[in-house]
Order: C-alpha cells, then sequence, then structure tokens
C-alpha cells in the first residue's frame, strides 16, 4: 500500500476519533452515514463501471473502499471501548 493510502487512512481515523471524543452521537451518527453512503456510490461506481466500461482511475475505487470502510471501523472501535453505553443513550 502506497505512503499517500496509509495517510489517507490515518488523517480519517484522526477525524472520525476528534468528533467521537467530542460527542459520541454525533460520532456514532457521521461515522455510520458516511460509511454507507460511500458505500451505496461505490456499489453504484462498480454496476456503472460493469455495464459500460470508463476510464476512471482504480485509485478512485480504492480511495472509496477505504473512505467507506474507515468510518465503519472507527465506530466499530469506540462502541467496543464504550461497550456500547452512550451517554447519549441513558
Amino acid at each position: 500500500m502506497k505512503i499517500r493510502y496509509i495517510e489517507g487512512i490515518l488523517l480519517q481515523i484522526i477525524f472520525y476519533s476528534i468528533i467521537w471524543l467530542i460527542s459520541e452521537y454525533v460520532g456514532l451518527l457521521l461515522c455510520l452515514i458516511m460509511g454507507f453512503v460511500i458505500g451505496a456510490l461505490l456499489a453504484f461506481a462498480w454496476m456503472v463501471e460493469f455495464i459500460e466500461k470508463s476510464k476512471v482511475p482504480s485509485s478512485y475505487y480504492k480511495w472509496m473502499l477505504i473512505s467507506s470502510l474507515v468510518p465503519l471501523i472507527v465506530a466499530l472501535f469506540f462502541s467496543l471501548v464504550y461497550k456500547g453505553n452512550f451517554d447519549w443513550l441513558s
């Protein structure tokens, strides 16, 4: 994996972690929404690519995959850290 992908992953982890530390509720919502929306866009892009080939570079799909997985992984990590006991649930 190239350095720019690792840097992108680390920047996203830092961004989503800061949001989580500021507000658990906003962090959870942001991570889930971003993960699923970007994942849906990626799935749509793959379907369109399957139907008609385009000149979109493969790095686009890598970035989209990274951008959809990182927020979901951060959400899973913080959910495990907090053991599902969030402040906003009580």
